[in-house]
Formats: structure tokens, sequence, C-alpha cells
């Protein structure tokens, strides 16, 4: 089975790369260990993905406000926070080969580089001698100006919440809020990961979705929340195609706690290397801003007007990744045919959701001649003002031109032949179910934007 699934990976992978999802990072000179470059289809999935949760968490919530912060901020940041003492992971180092990996990814049975190691077992030579554990920081160090000394130490951000700690005041003087209310941010974080892997699932260089949602500061009040923003999340990922099964919550025991969190579950997924966390939600109290209230010595109270009382609130955190994202809506969509469903053996459909398909729709002129091509690109030029993406493809047959949409998950291919020049029809077939239909190419517009609604 887990070599099944492994295989499993390797072909989406593969696909990743044919056809401009995701390419390997600097591949002209060898590549970068674990970091890549999103392609054309992988830089529209991944900009769907984000619209789709500011469309849900920002714009539908009415609560919301958005922020985009700085990803270097003042060191001090980073010594409220906690993580220049406590952001460390207890780092392990092979004595035959010098590769270095996080401990508790040394256990037997756990998955690294997509391989089931057996316990303490160098994934890079097999060997089975290892320091003792180190604390190792997470954090990219730098340098901000023209000197390279403690002065001028900097970190890239390992996380977003902070800089909305740090405007939480801005946004209260500027913008009428009131508890609860949040502030969302989608951006770039960057740990110094010891064993990234898996693919995009751990790399050192990701992208967040988060919200921090203040609230009173009452235990019920923050539970509230808390359970509203789990079932938020879950909602977010089945209602754009992953299967329900394949999730799972898993609220974290006492000891896995943050230092920060009175309480956190992650959801889950079902990757073939494992389940494995693709986002969290976090009651993170009113620890970030009684920090940065100590260390910076600015007052960061809400005033509530109701009670005339000024306290600090208390934080509910949903943090999604949208990389993790990606790769679960990829492994989630994959469907390799088994020759039983009227397409041949081996096939791939990717059965992506329509909103987060990177081409919406495909338009094919049955032959190169006669007219039809104009008739064709008349269709896309039309529905891509009306913000559809789409494709136009007059190269190979009809049958093959499907097959490459299907593998890319489009949802819908429109074909242009010699009836559309008698009656101004065209054939619409469904990637999922290989129905075709006619229609009127007046309709055709308001059909294809119903279909996405």
């Amino acid at each position: 089975m887990a070599e099944k699934e492994e295989n499993k990976m390797e072909k989406i992978i593969s696909l990743c790369k044919r056809r401009g999802f995701v390419y390997p990072a600097s591949e002209i000179y060898g590549g970068f260990a674990n970091t890549f470059d999103y392609g054309p289809l992988g830089t529209e999935l991944k900009r769907n993905i984000k619209d789709q949760w500011w469309k849900k968490f920002v714009v539908e919530q009415g609560s919301i406000v958005g922020l985009d912060s700085a990803i270097i901020q003042n060191p001090k940041t980073w010594i409220a926070s906690g993580h220049l003492s406590s952001f460390s992971d207890a780092l392990m180092e092979c004595l035959d080969c010098h590769a270095r990996f996080r401990a508790d990814h040394m256990e037997e049975g756990k998955f690294i580089g997509g391989k089931a190691m057996e316990k303490n077992q160098c994934p890079a030579c097999g060997g089975k001698k290892f320091t003792d554990p180190k604390e190792f920081n997470l954090m990219f160090k730098t340098f901000v100006g023209v000197t390279e000394d403690t002065a001028a130490t900097a970190y890239l951000r390992p996380e977003t919440a902070q800089g909305i700690f740090t405007n939480f005041m801005n946004i209260l003087q500027s913008n009428r809020v009131k508890i609860p209310f949040g502030i969302a941010q989608i951006g770039k974080a960057f740990r110094n990961e010891i064993t990234p892997g898996n693919f995009i699932f751990r790399t050192r260089e990701f992208e967040q979705m988060e919200i921090e949602f203040f609230v009173e500061p009452k235990t019920e009040e923050s539970k509230k929340w808390y359970d509203y923003w789990i079932k938020t999340v879950e909602e977010y990922y089945t209602g754009l195609g992953l299967k329900k099964e394949n999730l799972r919550i898993r609220e974290h025991e006492k000891e896995e706690l943050s230092h920060y969190s009175s309480g956190t579950s992650d959801v889950e997924y079902a990757f073939p290397f494992g389940a494995s966390e693709l986002g969290g939600i976090a009651q993170r109290t009113d620890f970030d801003l009684k920090q940065h209230e100590k260390v910076s010595g600015q007052e960061l109270k809400y005033f509530d007007e109701s009670s005339g009382k000024r306290y600090i609130p208390y934080v509910i955190e949903p943090s999604l990744g949208v990389d993790r994202a990606m790769l679960a809506f990829l492994v989630d969509a994959y469907d390799e045919s088994d020759g039983t469903d009227g397409r041949a053996a081996g096939e791939i459909t990717l059965r992506l959701h329509p909103k987060l398909a990177p081409y919406k729709v495909a338009v094919f002129p049955l032959v190169k001649k006669e007219g039809l091509p104009d008739i064709a690109k008349k269709i896309v030029a039309d529905l891509r003002k009306s913000g559809v993406m789409t494709f136009y493809d007059e190269s190979g047959s009809v049958g093959r031109r499907y097959r490459r949409q299907d593998e890319i998950g489009t949802p819908w291919c429109i074909t242009v032949d010699f009836d559309s020049l008698k009656d101004n029809t065209v054939t619409i077939r469904d990637r999922d179910t290989m129905e075709q239909e006619r229609i009127s190419i007046k309709e055709l517009e308001n059909i294809i934007l119903g279909k996405l609604k």
C-alpha cells in the first residue's frame, strides 16, 4: 500500500512538471534543495486558492479587514513573540555523512523524503550513528544595511501573524472596527527547516493565509469562536472539493501546545505520505499583544465603548498553508482511469473544483479553416472579457485536445464545428461526465458563468 501511495506522489510530481504546475527552482543550475517555482498553471491554481479563501474568510464574513505587512520586521518583534528564544527544533547529525535531521522525524515509521525509515536511520546514507539532539533556531538571519554585524542583524519572518499584532492599534485607530473582529493576511513566510520534503508540502519558503480574530477576554467567548473557525476552515476545504473522508480534525495534546496556546486543532489531510497538517486553529489567548505591549512600551489595549473598559483581547487564529492546500487539492483531484469509465486505461483526469481549475474553459475549432478559428477566437475573447480564464487550442485531433485539458483539470471544452456556421451553436463537453450538449453561442457566456456560481 505504501509503495502504491509513493508511486501516486511520483506521478503527481511528474504531472506538475510536465504540465507547468510546479518546476524545480534554479533547474538550469542543478536546482536548489526543496525549492520550487510555480509555472503558469500552478500560478493560476494558487491564485484561485487564495481568492476563494479571501472571499470566504474576508468578503463574506464582514467583520474581517485585510493587511499586507513587511517580511523583514524590527528584530524586537521576534524577541516579543518568543521566536528568538523558543522557535527551534531538536537536530541530529549523521556521523557518517554529516546530514542533519529533525529528531522527531527520525522515529520509526516516519516518512522522510517520501520513504519510510527505520528508527534513527539516516535517509541520506542509511547510517545509524548520530549525535545527541541539539536545539536549532529555524529563523533565517540576514543583515540590513552595509555592515554585517550584530547591530544590523534582522530576520525573515517565520510567520505572518506578528505583523498583524504590531499593527493592532494602527487598525483600531484608522478603521471603524469593533470586537469581535479579525485581521487577515496572505503572504510569504520563511523557516530554515532541517528536513524539508514531500514535494511542496514542507519547504523553507512558503505562503500562509492567516487571520487573527480578536474577542473579549473570556474563556467561553474564545471557545465559541474557536469552534466556529474550526467549522469554517473545514467548510473551506470541502466546499472546494476535498473529500471529507480524507480530512480529520486533530486536537493537540497538552504537551504539544505552543507556548502561546490554550488549545489548538490541526486540520489534517490523508496525503500519500501519511496524514499531515493542512492548517491549524489556535487559541492564542492574550499572549502576543501582552508581549508586544511589554517589549515596545506601547499600550495595546482595546477600549470597549459599551462598558467603558480597556482590555487586551483574546485571539483565535485560523492559519492555512497555500502550498499545502494546493498539494492536497491536486492529490484529491488526481484520477487515473482503469479503462472502464469510457477513457483509455491510464488516462489522467484532474478533477479540480471549477473555481480552482487554472482554465475554466478550452475552445477548439474542429479544423483550422472554413472560418471556424475566427468563431472560436471570438468566443475566447468574449469569455476572457467576462473574467473566465479560457484556453484556445487548434492542434491535433479533438479527442487528443480533450485529453490534454482533462489532464490539467479544465471543466468544460467547447468545440466549434461546421454546424456552428449554420446555426450559431457549439458543443460543450463536461470533463467529469464526458457528456456533450449543443448550445447557442449567444447563451454560452451566461451558461458558463452560471456553472461557475
